[in-house]
């Protein structure tokens, strides 16, 4: 037995022997403290250089490099050996509680065992991790973006527009940018060279994916084209429903820096239901677009769009001549004066200019260039390839309008001749007679809507706006709305225009019955003295710019349907035919500038009548008996012979339907009778008061008109207002000054917040607009921000507009008649944005070396400007 147990007790102290010496060899347990403390000590250094590490990538990052796939694994391995240690020193308390006999041993020799390997390993890891985390370089240039070049020919013209436009789009700040301009203009041809420019700069954009969306394009057609630029494809793909391919197609993007290019959009594109993330600044992605309305611009985010205009004249021509060939040009000089002319009728507008110059280079006669001249300009739709390959192209927009009645008031505009700039509210007018805005009682509600319908003219790009007044058209454009007045070609009796094209009678009409709309203007008919007509189911007709002296009583029998007449401008039409009663329907009638004397007692039987313009009939000594045209709503007086008597105002009480009133005022009594109604007062907008030299004219007492929107005064004595009695003049945008002789100055037009065109004539005492002294008592107004136009004539002791430079953001003209005196404008490089819109008008135009520039920069910037051409009504005409 003494033998057994000393076996056995020598069996137990070598295993013990062996056990003891296993730990103390490794030093889990003994070294546990030091080796915490050191775990501590490399963590600490390793979070430092991780700091550094990702500061190095982020300032290469924003140099649009890409980091090193090293660097990336390396961080990755950081973040999770942080994590590690993080859980482990949790619970490091109670590990060191298990320690014993001065931290050789422990109570639970197991668990301390593994917790002190594993504080060992992650001690060399952290070693090692500081160690590789010395980087030379943490990014490098990302590689070559996968780029497809889209085919384009060589262009004329757009040159400043695409870099201006790429400029926008490579903006920090821009994510979303939009091109707009009207069918034709050449957006695709731009957006298609934009997008090639990316290719110049390598490795910015991850991808850079184009697609034409075009009418009618669905959420799912576009997430077809964006997948295959990412090549996702397959069953996986395929069978994934609208919402699931969003999530995908936002998972790959959201990776990526990005630019989607939507070529042809017409109305808002979801960009989360594609899946695409919104750009911002922050992710550097891009989403540029072409569209032919502005308002889908707005919808779209980007609040301040490109807009592509038509070409100018000269490029137009090159790009014309391109088409048609030099060679062919050169064979005969006088083909070169038709073919510019030919250009002129495209207006700029780059297709009409390739298809028109194609058609056109066989041509190598005169008389084939004249024809072709002469069937652009008498019905442009006959012409080869214009009924087929243009109007067709224009026409998608008109059929995007959608609302029936606008576009009405879109082929309306087509009555007018080419290029003709119309004043906004007249064309309202016009709208409202014709029924085109419904039914109203208040005119101001009725405006409301048409100024709406307008707006959305001019944001597809139909209408053009000239400042804040005016309105033009396309040439080619109006080319597209005859076309379709005409039932496309087929019925063109339904809308008869032959404006400006040299008519001295009245035309020859197939179908006098079928005749709904007709326009005359701006010819040489001298007389109407033809039979009766059968004009059953005329409704508009334009006889206004002719040289009428007489109207046969028999043209009007037939026209009971007749809503519209315009005779203005026929400065020797002294008389209407008393046959005029029988046009029943009529609602519009403008006599402006006619040599009426009297208005014929037929007039008076017209009950409908809505409308009447007697502007500047300054032969007209009467109107009796207009208070019986019950319905009279608007009424225009202004520069005719008939001003303000006790018998007018009487007269004009009794229209109780009555809101708009222009008129001429001549005595203190007259201009009391105004003042003392408060319901007339509230009619008058336009007021032309003249000859006030007994008494002087205190304008103050003006201020109980509120609606007045165009004030002229004339040959008259203006008495000078104090400043507690400055009125407010907050809706007049038109104000005429014209010898009134004891002015000095128009200070108070500070208080006229809402003017667009200012002029001053023939006053010898003016020396200023803005006294100095006078404005200083009024701090924080800011003079003409929404001038457009201001005309100085006649002003010999003018010096100064205002003692201090002004921004005029809306001005697009100064014109400056015989001012000897003024040599500064009021202007410094950033007071007028809108140059290319700008123009300055001189007279001498000498003077123009006389003026003084606030600096070098500002002479630079609008010496150009002075006497060039300005495409846009020159207010001057209002200096009649």
């Amino acid at each position: 037995m003494g033998n057994l147990f000393s076996c056995q007790c020598s069996g137990d102290a070598v295993l013990l022997d062996r056990f003891i010496r296993f730990l103390r060899g490794k030093g889990y347990i003994r070294n546990l403290k030091k080796n915490l403390r050191a775990l501590e000590r490399e963590m600490e250094d390793l979070r430092a250089i991780k700091d550094e590490v990702q500061n190095k990538v982020a300032r290469e990052e924003t140099r649009h490099q890409q980091r090193l796939k090293a660097v990336q694994v390396w961080l990755t391995r950081v973040d999770s050996i942080d994590l590690q240690i993080e859980n482990l020193l949790s619970t490091c308390p109670v590990e060191l509680q298990k320690l014993c006999l001065c931290g050789l041993c422990s109570k639970n020799v197991c668990s301390s065992y593994n917790y002190g390997k594993r504080v060992f390993l992650l001690l060399e890891e952290v070693k090692k991790l500081n160690l590789e985390g010395k980087f030379n370089e943490v990014a490098q240039p990302p590689p070559r973006s996968e780029f497809e070049e889209r085919p384009t020919q060589h262009t004329i013209g757009h040159e400043e527009m695409l870099e201006k436009t790429w400029n926008r789009l490579m903006e920090d700040g821009v994510g979303i940018m939009g091109l707009h301009g009207m069918g034709g203009v050449g957006k695709t041809t731009l957006f298609k060279k934009i997008h090639n420019k990316f290719d110049e700069i390598p490795g910015t954009f991850d991808v850079v994916i184009w697609t034409v969306v075009s009418q009618g394009a669905t959420t799912s057609k576009l997430q077809e084209d964006i997948a295959a630029k990412l090549l996702l494809c397959g069953d996986e793909w395929t069978n994934t429903n609208e919402d699931d391919k969003a999530a995908k197609l936002h998972a790959v993007l959201k990776g990526k820096r990005f630019v989607l290019m939507l070529d042809d959009i017409w109305e808002e594109v979801d960009l989360e239901a594609i899946g695409i993330p919104f750009p911002t600044k922050e992710n550097g992605c891009k989403v540029a677009f072409t569209t032919r309305s502005q308002e889908v611009c707005g919808r779209m985010g980007d609040h301040e769009p490109m807009q592509v205009k038509c070409l100018k004249r000269d490029e137009a021509w090159e790009l014309f001549k391109t088409k048609v060939g030099d060679n062919n040009l050169s064979r005969n000089p006088g083909i070169v004066k038709l073919a510019r002319r030919v250009a002129d009728k495209c207006g700029g507008l780059p297709l009409a200019l390739n298809i028109i110059g194609k058609a056109m280079a066989s041509k190598n006669t005169v008389q084939e260039w004249e024809h072709a001249f002469n069937v652009l300009t008498r019905s442009a739709a006959d012409f080869s390839d214009m009924e087929n390959k243009i109007l067709p192209v224009l026409k998608f927009s008109y059929d995007s309008l959608g609302d029936q009645q606008l576009q009405l008031c879109f082929l309306y505009y087509a009555l007018f001749p080419e290029d003709h700039q119309m004043h906004k509210k007249n064309l309202l007018h016009l709208w409202i007679c014709e029924g085109f805005l419904g039914e109203y009682q208040v005119l101001k509600e009725v405006y409301n809507k048409g100024y709406a319908m307008l707006g959305t003219l001019i944001r597809a790009n139909l209408i053009t706006e000239l400042g804040s007044r005016y309105v033009v058209m396309h040439d080619v454009v109006r080319e597209m709305a005859l076309w379709i007045a005409s039932d496309f070609g087929k019925h063109k009796d339904n809308f008869v225009v032959q404006a400006n094209v040299g008519l001295v009678g009245i035309p020859t009409v197939k179908d006098w019955g079928a005749v709904r709309r007709m326009s005359l203007m701006k010819n040489e008919i001298e007389g109407i003295t033809c039979r009766r007509s059968k004009c059953c189911e005329l409704t508009t007709l334009f006889l206004q710019k002719n040289e009428l002296k007489n109207i046969s009583g028999e043209f009007f029998r037939s026209m009971k349907k007749l809503v519209v007449l315009d005779l203005s401008e026929n400065y020797d039409l002294r008389e209407l035919p008393e046959q005029i009663s029988e046009l029943v329907s009529l609602q519009f009638l403008d006599l402006a500038k006619t040599g009426i004397e009297q208005l014929p007692v037929g007039l008076q039987e017209l009950k409908k009548l809505t409308h009447l313009d007697l502007y500047c009939t300054k032969k007209l000594f009467s109107v009796s008996g207009i208070s019986r045209l019950l319905s009279l709503r608007i009424l225009s007086l202004v520069k005719s012979n008939v001003h303000g008597d006790v018998s007018l105002f009487r007269e004009l009480k009794l229209l109780k339907n009555l809101q708009e009133l222009g008129i001429t005022v001549s005595t203190d009594l007259s201009l009391e009778q105004i003042l003392g109604d408060q319901r007339l007062a509230n009619c008058v907008t336009n007021l032309e008061i003249i000859d006030f030299q007994e008494k002087p004219l205190d304008l103050s007492s003006l201020k109980r008109i509120e609606n007045q929107r165009s004030l002229i005064v004339e040959s008259s004595h203006v008495s000078e207002i104090n400043n507690p009695t400055i009125p407010c003049f907050t809706n007049l945008s038109q104000l005429y000054i014209i010898k009134c002789h004891s002015m000095k100055d128009l200070s108070w037009v500070l208080f006229a917040p809402n003017l667009v065109t200012l002029g001053i004539a023939d006053s010898r005492e003016v020396e200023e607009i803005i006294n100095k002294e006078k404005s200083t008592n009024f701090t924080g107004i800011t003079p003409f921000q929404k001038l457009e136009h201001l005309g100085l004539r006649d002003l010999p002791k003018l010096e100064s507009i205002c003692w201090s430079l002004l921004p005029f953001p809306f001005l697009r003209r100064i014109s400056v008649w015989e001012c000897p005196k003024l040599r500064k404008l009021p202007l410094n490089a950033t007071s007028v944005p809108l140059l290319d819109e700008f123009g300055i008008r001189m007279h001498p135009p000498e003077q123009r070396d006389d003026l003084e520039w606030n600096d070098e920069d500002t002479k630079k910037r609008f010496m150009p400007s002075i006497n060039r051409v300005i495409n846009y009504y020159s207010f001057i005409e209002s200096f009649e």
